[in-house]
C-alpha cells in the first residue's frame, strides 16, 4: 500500500485533531485498512511540515480513540475494531459496561433520576397539557416554565424576574447563544488559561478572538484580568467560578468581588458558567449577584438531575434579553416543550433538589474512593466535585501518560485539551469520577492510574 498521509485541506481546529479526524475518516472509508503501519511520528511531522510534538499528540489521540495501537520496537498500526469500539461511535458518550474504563467524561450519574422521570412522564401523558406541549409555545404556555426557572435560579442564589431569564437547550447552548447574541466577529473573548474546551470551538466558529487570563492555585487571577482589560479592550470574559473544570478550583469571595469590580469599571461582560454550582453546598455567592448589570449567568439541570435533560437557564440584564432570545430562536427555535415540562415539574415539586443532594452524596462517596487509592499523590479535588486534577510526577508528559493509560484500557484527558495555548499546558490530567456507573470499574480504573504513576516515566508515545 502507498504511504498514508492525511488530507488536511478544509479541516479546522488544532493540527493534531485535523490529523486524527482525517485518520478516522480514512479508516471508516477503507482508505486506511486495519493493520496498516503508519509513518514514524518524526517522518510524518517532516512530510507535513509540522512539529514532532504535533505528530506525537495526533498518534496519542489515535490510541486514546482506539484507532491505533503501538507495538514496542515495531511501530504504530491501525487497530482492528473490538467489542468496546463497536459498542458505539468513536467519541460517543455511551456508558459501556465493558471495554475501556472511561474517566474522561465529566458527566453526572443518570440512573438516580430514572424513576422520577418515569413518574413525571406518566403524569404528563395522563394530563391535559400534552396537546399544548406538542405544539409551538405561546407566552401563556410558558407561565409554569417561567415559574420553575425563577425557582431554579433562586436555588442558585440568583434573584431573577421572568423577564430576565432565557431558556436554552442546556448550559452549553446558553453559552453559545450568549456569544452569538452579544459579541461580533473580531471581538475579543477572554477565557481562563485552562477552560471548558467547547468554548474555544464556539469562538472559532463565530470568528471571535480569544486570549487566556492567567490562573494560579486559587483560580483566575484578578490582576491578570485587570491587565487584559487595560491593554486589550476585551468584550467579554468567560469563566467557571465554582468547581472549575479541569482544575476543580472555586474562586474565593474576595476574588469574585475583585473580578466583578474590574468588569464593571471596564465595561466588560462576564459570562458566568455555574453549571456545577449547586453541587457545592458551601459555595460563595455567584458573581452575578455582585455585578448583575454586566453578568450573563448560565446554569442548567443537567449536572444535578440528569445529563440527558437538556434544559439550561440564562439570567441576563433585561436590556440584553431580547438579543439572547433571538439567538435561541435562530439556533433551535425553542427548548423542546416536553423536556422543559419534565424539568419544570421536577423543580417545582422538589424532586430536582432531592436529586441534587443525591448527586452530591455520590460525588462525595466517589471522591473518598479516589482518595483511598491516590492518597499519596498531590492532586486537586473538591469533596462534592465530579472530577479531580492530577499534576503528573516529574518526567511524565501528559499526552504520553494519557496514551499509556489508554494502552491499559483507561481513558483520561490531558491538560492540552483545556489549554487556551497548548504550549502553556501543564503536565497534568483530569480524572472524572461519575461517567462510569459501576464503582467497581471506577476503582479498577483509578488503581491502574495509581500503578502507572509509580512507574518510571515513558519518554514518548512511540515507546508505549
Amino acid at each position: 500500500m502507498a504511504i498514508w498521509l492525511p488530507e488536511l485541506g478544509g479541516r479546522r481546529g488544532p493540527k493534531y485533531l485535523q490529523i486524527v479526524e482525517a485518520m478516522a475518516a480514512d479508516i471508516a472509508s477503507g482508505r486506511l485498512p486495519v493493520g496498516t503501519r503508519l509513518l514514524p511520528q518524526r517522518e510524518l511531522a517532516w512530510r507535513l511540515d509540522l512539529s514532532p510534538n504535533t505528530a506525537s499528540r495526533a498518534y496519542s489521540e489515535g490510541v486514546k480513540r482506539a484507532l491505533l495501537r503501538g507495538e514496542v520496537g515495531r511501530g504504530t498500526y491501525v487497530r482492528a475494531p473490538d467489542a468496546s469500539v463497536q459498542s458505539g461511535e468513536v467519541g460517543d458518550l455511551r456508558r459501556a459496561a465493558i471495554g475501556p474504563i472511561d474517566l474522561s467524561r465529566n458527566l453526572p450519574l443518570p440512573a438516580l433520576a430514572e424513576p422520577h422521570i418515569r413518574r413525571v412522564l406518566g403524569e404528563i401523558s395522563q394530563g391535559n397539557r400534552l396537546p399544548a406541549l406538542l405544539d409551538y409555545q405561546t407566552e401563556a404556555d410558558l407561565a409554569l416554565h417561567a415559574q420553575a426557572a425563577v425557582a431554579w435560579m433562586g436555588s442558585c442564589s440568583i434573584e431573577a424576574q421572568p423577564g430576565e431569564i432565557v431558556v436554552a437547550n442546556g448550559a452549553q447552548h446558553g453559552i453559545f447563544c450568549a456569544l452569538m447574541a452579544l459579541l461580533r466577529p473580531g471581538d475579543l473573548l477572554l477565557i481562563e488559561a485552562l477552560t471548558y474546551s467547547p468554548v474555544r470551538a464556539m469562538a472559532d466558529r463565530l470568528n471571535l478572538q480569544t486570549a487566556p487570563v492567567a490562573m494560579d492555585r486559587g483560580g483566575l487571577c484578578p490582576a491578570a484580568f485587570e491587565e487584559a482589560c487595560a491593554t486589550a479592550a476585551p468584550k467579554a470574559l468567560y469563566l467557571t467560578p465554582t468547581l472549575q473544570s479541569p482544575t476543580t478550583t472555586t474562586l474565593t469571595p474576595d476574588r469574585r468581588r475583585a473580578i466583578a469590580e474590574i468588569a464593571e469599571r471596564h465595561g466588560v461582560l462576564l459570562i458566568e458558567d455555574d453549571v456545577f454550582g449547586l453541587l457545592k453546598p458551601d459555595r460563595p455567592e455567584p458573581i452575578a449577584t455582585l455585578a448583575p448589570e454586566c453578568t450573563i449567568y448560565v446554569t442548567s439541570v443537567s449536572k444535578c438531575v440528569a445529563p440527558g435533560l437538556r434544559v439550561g437557564f440564562v439570567r441576563a440584564p433585561e436590556r440584553l434579553v431580547p438579543a439572547l432570545r433571538r439567538a435561541v430562536n435562530l439556533s433551535s427555535w425553542m427548548t423542546p416543550p416536553v423536556t422543559l415540562e419534565i424539568a419544570a415539574r421536577m423543580i417545582l415539586d422538589g424532586t430536582a433538589e432531592q436529586l441534587t443532594q443525591e448527586q452530591r452524596a455520590a460525588a462525595l462517596r466517589r471522591q473518598m474512593l479516589a482518595r483511598s487509592i491516590l492518597g499519596l499523590w498531590d492532586y486537586a479535588a473538591d469533596p462534592h466535585g465530579l472530577h479531580l486534577w492530577l499534576p503528573l510526577p516529574e518526567g511524565w508528559k501528559a499526552d504520553v501518560f494519557r496514551a499509556t493509560a489508554a494502552k491499559h484500557d483507561v481513558l483520561v484527558t490531558d491538560a492540552r485539551d483545556f489549554a487556551a495555548r497548548a504550549a502553556d499546558a501543564p503536565d497534568a490530567i483530569r480524572i472524572c469520577l461519575s461517567h462510569e456507573i459501576s464503582e467497581m470499574r471506577l476503582r479498577e480504573g483509578i488503581e491502574k492510574i495509581a500503578y502507572l504513576l509509580r512507574l518510571p516515566p515513558i519518554g514518548s508515545a512511540m515507546d508505549i
